[in-house]
């Protein structure tokens, strides 16, 4: 399973290999996938604790949700019909976090959604005339 975050294609190893040892640290970890009845169950770990997991470069200083090195991710992938997947990933830190947590949302197939390039824009001015139009309505409604 492939998919791009921030122009850097990642990687899901559906594999019987165990889990790396601690000589391959990197800021994504390292994934091991395997079959769990009808889900697959991909297994993260040997993170370096240089990353964040949800991290939006456009969120000026808000950088995501911080992790260390000892970062357990558990993803859940269920198909639950012919267009939908549950997802659902287990985030286990004891260095940062008093316990797991788990954040759990549909993946629906959308036959019409158009894939586009990740990737910066420049010259496009969207955010600032829709800011620009909602600050000219408040002025008019003054």
């Amino acid at each position: 399973m492939r998919r791009e975050q921030s122009n850097r294609p990642v990687s899901r190893k559906a594999s019987r290999s165990s889990l790396a040892g601690d000589a391959r640290r990197c800021r994504t970890g390292d994934p091991r996938g395997r079959w769990d009845g009808k889900t697959l169950v991909v297994e993260t770990t040997n993170f370096n604790g240089l990353g964040w997991i949800a991290t939006n470069a456009a969120s000026a200083r808000i950088r995501g949700v911080p992790h260390s090195d000892a970062l357990k991710l558990v993803e859940r992938f269920t198909r639950v019909d012919a267009d939908t997947i549950n997802y659902e990933v287990t985030i286990e830190d004891p260095n940062v976090y008093t316990s797991p947590w788990t954040v759990a949302f549909p993946l629906t197939r959308m036959p019409d959604y158009g894939m586009f390039e990740y990737a910066c824009h420049e010259g496009n001015h969207g955010l600032k005339n829709a800011l620009s139009g909602s600050r000219a309505e408040e002025h008019t409604s003054k």
